[in-house]
């Protein structure tokens, strides 16, 4: 018995681990308003993360025409108004800054974005994106009750002051909405494909069962 329960802590110890990652601290985590399937909230997630979010972190894991394919923009105005001068369609999502300059203002280089609500959570993202708040004692005069001191600046502090604090909860849900689609750009593929299946899975149980069912009469 002390054996078994001894299997069942070292088993579930890593699964409370993950479930931690998520975790808020002491600020309690806000539900994110996840949708991958309403196009409009990427979209205009799409274009926050550009506008806000690209001039320093990467996604380098999704190309603009993987992004203008999913989210039925017009590869033409992806082009247009949401590439780099010097990037093509087919490139993946980069920032043109240099690292080594960015570690000697942030102190370290701001990281690739393309996973973090997976290494996060969408909950854990869209709380901390909710929760600057002014520090004089810090070097960007901004702090954040989710993550302590951290480095990076309030780059959406704009767009809160336009938006006002219901249009700011709005885009930052339509953002943290737009990386949780990139953090697996074929989930609601995978997602559809699995209820074909697990449907497949329901009609032949019919005529496997009933095969048993014959083959198994004559064996008794």
């Amino acid at each position: 018995m002390k054996k078994f329960f001894l299997l069942f802590a070292l088993f579930l110890s890593p699964m409370m681990a993950m479930a931690n990652v998520g975790g808020c601290g002491e600020v309690h985590c806000e539900s994110a308003p996840v949708d991958l399937h309403n196009k409009e909230s990427l979209q205009n997630g799409a274009k926050v993360f550009i506008s806000y979010c690209l001039g320093c972190h990467s996604a380098k894991y999704l190309r603009y025409e993987r992004m203008a394919q999913d989210l039925e923009i017009d590869p033409k105005l992806v082009s247009e108004y949401m590439m780099f001068t010097t990037d093509k369609i087919g490139d993946p999502m980069d920032t043109k800054v240099d690292k080594k300059e960015q570690a000697k203002w942030f102190g370290n280089a701001p990281p690739d974005l393309s996973l973090e609500t997976r290494l996060r959570s969408p909950d854990w993202v869209y709380t901390y994106l909710l929760n600057f708040y002014p520090d004089d004692k810090r070097p960007w005069g901004v702090n954040n009750r989710v993550f302590k001191d951290v480095a990076m600046p309030h780059v959406l502090t704009n767009m809160e002051q336009e938006l006002g604090p219901e249009g700011y909860e709005e885009a930052v849900g339509d953002l943290v909405n737009f990386m949780t689609y990139m953090s697996e750009p074929s989930r609601t593929e995978r997602e559809s494909l699995g209820w074909w299946v697990l449907a497949f899975l329901a009609i032949l149980f019919v005529p496997v069962y009933l095969l048993n069912k014959e083959y198994w009469k004559d064996v008794k």
